[in-house]
């Protein structure tokens, strides 16, 4: 039978793998609950704060370990060139660890400031969100990365799209939730109606991928770090930027456009934006998105995947009036 340690247990294991890399004192650790299946610790030592993240063996499948030594060593190339990123401590070239008994785990330098509610970022958070994500991208793909060939997100044709809606259908209608039934018609229409073809794909390189408000931390209105980079890939940058903007600026039900505005600004600074950039990258978003959070189990999600899942609704809802809305930026 495998033997499961304990969240201490395995805490105390990965300290005493630090302690003999790094001759480190421990004095205190406090559990970050936060993030899905990998823990996360604030830890106290002789030598500064620190956050130790161990990564979960079943998660860490969906990664290349390789691709996320990568990761790494590009976020600490950010961090040096001045980015707002925590940098990842390293032990002779190597910035992946692992424990006496397999656990994988990084450690970087922990990142001052404040998370952010959902929706809630002012204005002023939103400039420098924006500011930084165009900064973020710009060095990214300044060519110390190779090129790939293909983004990760490749849009289903509009009959692959509607194939999946009508089977997500049937699979509401068997589990008799009626009240569901509508927000997937409502799929089915725009996709059947809306000009897919003309969805802006130019705008590809490497790119966070998982931008929002969590992986955010602000001091009054400065953006202090961009957090978890783990998914960082070669994609559009624009779904950066719709997923920014959406767990920035969509407020319950209602866009707030001033912050849409500000983000556009900062952003700016880096990369022409010109007309329709936010609404295009929102479309984007719903094309990409929509296929992960409605579903048969939209309705009993919970936490930030109930959030998600209400961002896809609400942009389906309005994404005919998107141009509208937001007056061409």
């Amino acid at each position: 039978m495998k033997n499961i340690l304990s969240e201490d247990a395995l805490l105390e294991e990965i300290l005493d793998t630090v302690r003999s890399r790094f001759h480190m004192d421990f004095f205190q650790a406090e559990p970050i609950k936060r993030g899905w299946l990998n823990l996360k610790w604030k830890v106290y030592t002789d030598q500064g704060e620190f956050l130790l993240k161990q990564y979960n063996k079943d998660r860490l499948k969906k990664y290349s370990i390789p691709q996320l030594k990568q990761i790494f060593t590009q976020q600490n190339r950010l961090h040096h060139l001045g980015f707002p990123c925590p940098e990842i401590v390293s032990n002779q070239d190597e910035v992946f660890f692992q424990s006496s008994s397999g656990e994988q785990f990084i450690m970087m330098k922990f990142c001052a400031g404040q998370l952010a509610s959902p929706g809630k970022l002012t204005d002023e958070q939103m400039y420098y969100l924006g500011f930084y994500t165009g900064k973020m991208h710009s060095l990214l793909n300044d060519g110390s990365l190779p090129t790939k060939a293909k983004p990760v997100f490749l849009p289903p044709t509009k009959e692959e799209r509607i194939t999946y809606w009508n089977k997500v259908y049937e699979e509401i209608d068997q589990a008799k939730k009626l009240a569901l039934l509508p927000i997937i018609e409502k799929q089915l229409k725009l996709t059947e109606a809306f000009p897919l073809d003309q969805l802006q794909l130019d705008y590809i390189g490497w790119c966070h991928r998982d931008l929002w408000v969590d992986n955010l931390l602000f001091q009054d209105s400065h953006l202090s770090a961009i957090l978890d980079f783990d998914r960082m890939d070669v994609d559009h940058l624009l779904l950066d930027v719709g997923r920014a903007v959406l767990s920035g600026a969509l407020d319950d039900d209602s866009l707030r456009i001033d912050g849409v505005k500000a983000f556009v600004q900062g952003y700016g600074h880096f990369y022409p934006t010109g007309v329709r950039f936010i609404t295009d990258a929102l479309i984007l978003v719903w094309y990409l998105e929509s296929e992960w959070w409605l579903d048969a189990n939209m309705d009993v999600r919970q936490g930030p995947p109930k959030r998600f899942t209400q961002e896809m609704i609400w942009l389906s809802e309005h994404l005919l009036e998107l141009d509208e809305m937001l007056e061409g930026i």
